[in-house]
């Protein structure tokens, strides 16, 4: 079996489904153009633990983890099968690399499922999801996406799903897409040149040497992902960046590949 690619994935505003504003359609193209997974490895920047934890619930529930959106919103679902056996395996590569992980049943958050609805609508392909550590650096995020390296080789698609750029109180959310702040470019632009060059040192020391990265990501919850994605990419991988603007002045909606 052909090796997967990992992805990172801005997975937006929850709405992004329902609201023809956002670029939802782009992720739909983006899965067509991915070899099919026989199951998905989920990271979202919204299932925060201490140390890992990986889903093994059988039939995952879409948990709507958000408030105040349009009623339609909350009747959406996503009945993906769960990956128990994934979970099992997953789990026991972290903790063969060293790293201490739990499993329990657990949902789907918005972080999950949204961008899964996009990309695999039918809903047949099976998922488990892993939570993040928000006061972990990234460097713990890229060593646990190396430890799930075997997995690419094993028909399993890694998907990281957060925000290349998330500071919602620079949000405004009345602008336009060409309203950007010009500093989110720069920031994308670093990050992105850094990826392309393999700069792994850089990257995981984003806070320090990216331009206005903090402003970027006052906490870097929903950058951490990206590192768990790279990590389990090969070392010589190839980007595929999928660059589908900006939103609400201050969201940058990037998606990346990283291939074999």
């Amino acid at each position: 079996m052909a090796r997967l690619p990992s992805l990172f994935l801005s997975h937006g505003a929850p709405t992004l489904p329902i609201d023809p504003s956002m670029p939802s359609g782009e992720f739909a193209a983006l899965a067509a153009r991915l070899p099919r997974p026989r199951a998905i490895l989920m990271l979202s920047a919204h299932w925060t633990t201490d140390m890992p934890v990986v889903s093994t619930a059988e039939a995952p529930e879409t948990i709507h983890d958000f408030y105040g959106f349009p009623r339609e919103l909350y009747e959406l679902s996503y009945r993906a099968p769960g990956a128990p056996d994934l979970a099992r395996t997953a789990a026991t590569l972290l903790s063969d690399a060293q790293i201490p992980t739990q499993t329990q049943p657990h949902g789907l958050d918005h972080g999950a499922w949204v961008p899964l609805l996009l990309m695999y609508p039918q809903a047949d392909i099976p998922v488990a999801q892993l939570s993040i550590q928000p006061h972990r650096d990234p460097a713990h995020h890229y060593a646990v996406g190396r430890a799930l390296r075997p997995l690419a080789q094993d028909g399993v698609l890694i998907v990281g799903s957060g925000q290349i750029t998330h500071n919602l109180r620079a949000a405004d959310f009345g602008a336009r897409p060409g309203d950007a702040d010009p500093r989110v470019a720069e920031f994308t632009a670093w990050f992105e040149s850094q990826l392309a060059d393999r700069e792994i040192e850089a990257l995981l020391d984003y806070r320090r040497r990216a331009p206005h990265a903090v402003l970027m990501h006052p906490t870097d919850e929903h950058l951490l992902p990206v590192f768990a994605a790279l990590g389990a990419a090969d070392d010589d991988y190839s980007l595929d960046i999928q660059s589908l603007g900006t939103y609400q002045r201050a969201l940058a909606m990037t998606n990346y590949v990283f291939g074999g």
